[in-house]
């Protein structure tokens, strides 16, 4: 066994510039009145998302399932009338390693409430301009940038028409399958890497994205009649960094797509888990109309540090906890 594997992969300038990162972030919501909050890790529920993996562990003989998200436990949190909160702390999520991800990671999520989407998408552009020293903020709809970047409507399209479009622009060894999967690899294949085209650094904001894509977002029509999701994704360097909605807050909406998601999952022959039953009931009591956005810290401290890969600004990932 190699000496050296004692030893953090990051640099310890890295590391020291996450202490401050992290006392900057909690400064930020300070000044602005909101509450710092702790939810449970560790939960006899797990996630619905069709896309994300829970990691099981063992607990008092039934199983347990470490948080992916502190979404859940917020939002009851919220219900329950405590106000702008937010979390700065651990998540886990199954499967995911590679030169951005690690199994366990850092995460940021806050929710304001009586904001909607574009509000919150202003507060996210401050936060990042604050940590990274970026002033340049711009927004863009889902459409306008397919249109940009690859004259097609993406709400409108057929799928025959997206396939068409794939093939013209990527080469891929197999043929995707439906309407999202084209558009996902579009937007991450296509569109992300063009963001900062004109090669001045900033942090752009992508709103109103597909319908179908909407996970826990209210979906409305936007000015051309299209139901689209109410969420967005914030970028820097073509490197997605946030995910935020105007939050869901209708509880048969809620259980109808918790049920979707884990028929998908039965579908697709992926694993099925307990749901959270609990926001369900939480909405039914009556969540305030807010607004809600995650964001990834380890991410945003590659941009502050210039690291090339997540284990440049984590001291020991899953190799070496």
């Amino acid at each position: 066994m190699s000496e050296s594997l004692w030893r953090p992969t990051a640099p310890l300038e890295n590391l020291r510039r996450r202490a401050t990162l992290l006392a900057d972030i909690r400064r930020f919501f300070s000044e602005r009145q909101v509450l710092e909050m702790e939810v449970p890790l560790l939960s006899r529920r797990a996630t619905s998302d069709p896309h994300i993996d829970s990691i099981t562990a063992g607990c008092s003989g039934a199983p347990a399932f470490l948080a992916t998200s502190p979404e859940f436990g917020l939002k009851r949190l919220v219900a329950a009338g405590i106000g702008d909160c937010y979390y700065l702390g651990k998540a886990f999520r199954n499967g995911e390693a590679g030169g951005r991800h690690n199994p366990e990671f850092t995460m940021l999520e806050w929710y304001r409430l009586g904001w909607d989407d574009h509000r919150l998408m202003i507060e996210v552009g401050e936060l990042l301009s604050h940590v990274l020293r970026i002033s340049r903020v711009r927004s863009y709809s889902y459409r306008s940038l397919f249109l940009q970047h690859l004259d097609v409507d993406p709400h409108r399209a057929s799928l025959e028409e997206l396939k068409a479009v794939v093939a013209r622009v990527l080469e891929l060894s197999f043929e995707p399958a439906g309407r999202d999967e084209c558009l996902d690899l579009l937007m991450s294949h296509h569109i992300e890497p063009r963001m900062d085209g004109d090669g001045q650094p900033g942090i752009t904001l992508v709103y109103d994205f597909p319908a179908s894509q909407a996970a826990l977002a209210r979906v409305e029509d936007d000015e051309l009649e299209v139901p689209v999701a109410r969420r967005f994704e914030a970028y820097v360097g073509g490197m997605e960094l946030a995910n935020g909605y105007w939050e869901l807050t209708d509880a048969p909406e809620q259980l109808r797509r918790f049920e979707a998601d884990r028929r998908y999952r039965e579908d697709n022959d992926k694993p099925v888990y307990p749901f959270e039953e609990r926001l369900v009931q939480a909405l039914e009591a009556g969540m305030p109309d807010c607004a809600g956005v995650a964001l990834g810290v380890d991410r945003l401290l590659m941009l502050a540090c210039g690291a090339g890969r997540i284990e440049e600004v984590i001291a020991f990932p899953v190799e070496r906890a």
